[in-house]
């Protein structure tokens, strides 16, 4: 099958959306917990953190222009301070109902049975439930007017989790952190790792670390 852009315009709505979504494969999944200025809490669900630099240390996520993290953009910008949680097996369809378009004054956190962690210093709330918190403080929003759409762009000045996640080297391993990954915007999975490679050079064929490699 070969699809060229001329078909899209002609294709049903939810259709294309779907094909785009899943097209790139496995991505990164969050819940990203915020307050606004009145003390309302909120929780999004989203697939769209990327990864921007780390010296000093950012992340970026996209918000779509019709999207139902509205709230999320509101309260972001307004306070300056959010959350990235990592979403486990044992709770993600509450995770994928707080993408449902709730009131501004009803916070997904209660509503979809999250418990609230605050921590000393930082004005948004975590998921308790989570294993990997990620606290950051906003440093530059980016109009794409291609799309309408926002990138959003943090430093991460807090990290929560348990020691045993981080290894001697920094690497952080979400396969023992449980965390799940998504493929479009409905389809979730846990992940199976095959191995981690040392860093490429020419004319070198990668070496394993630290005996990862998976028969």
């Amino acid at each position: 099958m070969i699809i060229t852009s001329n078909q899209f315009s002609e294709m049903e709505k939810h259709y294309r959306t779907t094909l785009i979504n899943s097209l790139p494969g496995y991505k990164t999944l969050q819940m990203v917990g915020t307050i606004s200025e009145d003390g309302i809490t909120n929780l999004g669900l989203f697939n769209s953190v990327f990864h921007v630099g780390a010296n000093p240390p950012l992340l970026g996520m996209v918000f779509r222009p019709d999207g139902p993290d509205h709230d999320t953009l509101k309260n972001i910008e307004s306070v300056g301070y959010y959350t990235m949680n990592n979403v486990l097996p044992e709770w993600y369809q509450q995770a994928h109902q707080a993408s449902a378009r709730y009131p501004t004054e009803i916070s997904e956190f209660d509503l979809c049975g999250f418990k609230k962690l605050y921590t000393k210093g930082f004005k948004a709330p975590f998921i308790q439930e989570s294993t990997i918190r990620i606290g950051l403080e906003l440093r530059d929003t980016i109009d794409v007017e291609i799309n309408n759409t926002t990138i959003v762009i943090g430093e991460i000045t807090h990290i929560l989790l348990d020691d045993a996640l981080i290894g001697p080297d920094g690497y952080v391993d979400h396969i023992q952190a449980k965390t799940v990954t998504v493929a479009g915007l409905d389809s979730y999975f846990t992940t199976n790792p095959l191995g981690r490679l040392a860093y490429a050079k020419p004319n070198q064929q990668p070496g394993v670390l630290n005996g990862t490699e998976i028969s």
